[in-house]
């Protein structure tokens, strides 16, 4: 039977990755350390913040950083505890602190890394603060872990790694490559403050069962009481008693109208829409300063919450209405909902909200807001600078600056075209999940905007494979190995297809491609591939006419020129 023995504790990082009372272990169940460099940026950008919010402050104390909970399978004595439910920001941390060590050239963090065997102390152990995976626990002690091994980490290039490892990678690279920017002073508050002043909740059972019974009710948002739940009783408590009642079913009318989800999503888009920047505390927390505190309860409800919620869900669903111009808002909604991220979202609803009734200005602002979006996503912009570029569009809007004007925010500098065609005109197959998008707005263009793909499934393909065999009549039709390679990977040599990708179909000849693979029975649904069905043979000056005459559409699309 389940034991109901559950503990639960807050520690510094300092005592999490010391002593003897936890020695972290990753189950072969967990799936792999994932976190892109991405959410690496987002966690040290926020550790630097808060520092930097403590010296605006004028104040020599520190507040803590609320890192979250970590759920253990523990027994009460022993150090051996098995994470259910925290792996991603132990890892990370880990990464942080052995890129701090080399590039402070600091040996005191290893005691943070690695525990040593104490010499008078009966049972006390040498061993890693943490271990991963079967699969990469050898790859970690390596290169991050052991003191020699971080030189050798930021030499690894080519060398084949798992999906996980390369996570690793990259990830280390970006902390130390950044930290290099710091001045020593500030690195060594950084490790006073990841140490001292970071805190995470430790869960921890006696079983498997008690602990996924704690990690599902920690992680069930359906269940949990959650911040809008508590906004409500803070809200719509502070309304008239004979008009609570209504106001509870408006609050409940919207919520069940977007879901709980997208309900939940709103209030994140409504702090930013005030705030202006990037969440410094919890979103209850700012929710409260910026909305609650600027309008009273009835006005929450009524001008802000209802509007907003309408605008948000004709965001969802691309189903804005208006007698003019609603094709052309909803298509390019569409086109930002495409993008890997939902920064976006607060300017396009502040402005769709303010300006439902002029559906010309709303696509106006929405084609430039399209247009900064994507060459944001085209050159991986970071979040931190993301939010701050939209935080400074929603400034604009608030204060009626011309959003149109060459300087203001909204608007791409002359340096940021150029980084934008760069991207677009290189590898473009190798950016994460820029392809796609980049090949679908292509294929409207080139179907003059009347194209509507409606595919289960679409994949890449390249005209020329990305490893022909040597016997193959490819490498007769590319003999210059250097200028293959060049090419295998931009947009003249991409093409769309309404089907998974095939291994052995992606090397066959080119006739043999185009009739096999290319089409269905004969027919292809996509502009853009079709135009590759027209050449009869494909070579390095078809590939470059066609990447010219590609980017030139995308320079229109943009308006990079």
């Amino acid at each position: 039977m389940s034991s109901l023995r559950i503990q639960g504790k807050e520690y510094v990082i300092s005592k999490v990755f010391s002593g003897d009372e936890f020695a972290f272990i990753i189950p072969e169940y967990q799936r792999p350390y994932a976190w892109q460099a991405e959410q690496a940026e987002e966690l040290l950008s926020d550790f630097l913040a808060s520092i930097e919010d403590k010296d605006a402050a004028g104040s020599n104390e520190l507040s803590p950083y609320f890192l979250g909970s970590i759920v253990l399978i523990k027994k009460e004595g022993q150090a051996e505890s098995i994470v259910v439910d925290g792996q991603q920001r132990l890892t990370t941390l880990t990464i942080l602190l052995a890129a701090l060590r080399e590039i402070g050239d600091d040996d005191s963090i290893t005691h943070f890394l690695y525990q040593e065997k104490q010499k008078h102390v009966i049972g006390s152990m040498e061993r890693y603060r943490l271990l991963l995976r079967e699969e990469d626990q050898e790859f970690f002690r390596k290169y991050v872990q052991e003191r020699s091994g971080f030189k050798l980490l930021l030499k690894l290039d080519s060398t084949p790694l798992s999906d996980s490892q390369r996570c690793v990678v990259n990830n280390a690279k970006y902390f130390y490559q950044s930290l290099e920017k710091l001045t020593p002073e500030l690195r060594d508050r950084l490790v006073r403050f990841i140490l001292n002043q970071c805190v995470v909740i430790v869960v921890s059972s006696l079983d498997n069962d008690s602990a996924f019974r704690i990690f599902s009710i920690l992680n069930d948002r359906g269940l949990d009481l959650s911040y809008t739940d508590i906004l409500k009783a803070e809200i719509i408590g502070k309304i008239s008693s004979d008009k609570q009642k209504q106001y509870a079913q408006k609050w409940v009318n919207m919520e069940n109208e977007l879901g709980r989800k997208v309900f939940e999503d709103l209030f994140s888009h409504i702090r930013m829409i005030y705030r202006r920047s990037k969440t410094r505390e919890s979103i209850l927390k700012e929710f409260r300063e910026y909305v609650a505190k600027a309008k009273s309860p009835y006005e929450i409800v009524d001008d802000v919450l209802i509007p907003y919620g309408r605008g948000l869900g004709e965001i969802e669903n691309q189903d804005f209405e208006s007698k003019k111009n609603a094709e052309k808002v909803n298509r390019l909604f569409g086109w930002l909902k495409q993008i890997d991220n939902v920064d976006w979202i607060p300017p396009a609803l502040c402005f769709l909200t303010e300006n439902r009734n002029d559906s010309e200005s709303l696509v106006n602002f929405l084609i430039r807001l399209e247009r900064l979006a994507s060459s944001m996503f085209i050159r991986r912009v970071n979040i931190t600078s993301r939010i701050e570029r939209y935080g400074g569009v929603l400034k604009a809007i608030a204060e009626g600056q011309d959003l149109y004007a060459a300087s203001s925010t909204l608007q791409l500098s002359h340096k940021e075209k150029q980084e934008t065609i760069a991207a677009l005109d290189g590898n473009i197959y190798e950016l994460p999940r820029v392809p796609l998008f980049v090949l679908l707005r292509l294929n409207e263009a080139v179907g003059d905007g009347e194209v509507n793909i409606k595919h289960d499934v679409i994949s890449i393909e390249h005209v020329l494979p990305q490893n022909p065999k040597s016997t193959s009549d490819w490498c007769n039709r590319f003999p210059n190995e250097k200028e293959r390679a060049e090419l295998t990977h931009r947009l003249g040599n991409l093409v769309l297809l309404s089907r998974r990708k095939n291994a052995s179909a992606g090397n066959l000849d080119f006739d043999d491609k185009k009739t096999k693979y290319f089409s269905k029975n004969g027919i292809c649904s996509f502009p853009l591939t079709v135009q590759v069905l027209k050449e009869n043979v494909w070579s390095p000056m078809v590939i470059s006419e066609r990447q010219k005459l590609l980017m030139g559409k995308l320079k229109e699309i943009w308006e990079l020129r």
